[in-house]
């Protein structure tokens, strides 16, 4: 698990806009969609491996995933949230 301290620094590297951690009803959302492979990065590819951990933009629009408890802050990694229930963002 990511430390609250990093989290607090890090800003989304597309518009520069804080994230925020994913609660967990939004990740077993997104973990049901990558088992049944159909959850995408935004550059095209298929998400493998099930999300432990994700933070949020700003916006609520994109999820960048944790692996290992260290923050995936690339755009062709992220996920958009375009798609999924605005409510379990927050």
């Amino acid at each position: 698990m990511i430390s609250n301290e990093l989290v607090e620094i890090l800003v989304c590297p597309e518009d520069h806009t804080p994230v925020h951690r994913a609660d967990q009803e939004l990740l077993d959302s997104l973990n049901e969609n990558i088992r049944k492979g159909e959850l995408k990065t935004r550059e095209g590819e298929l998400v493998l491996d099930l999300l432990e951990e994700g933070l949020i933009r700003e916006d609520g629009k994109v999820l960048y995933p944790v692996r290992e408890g260290i923050p995936i802050m690339l755009v062709s990694e992220s996920i958009s949230l375009a798609e999924e229930d605005a409510g379990a963002e927050a």
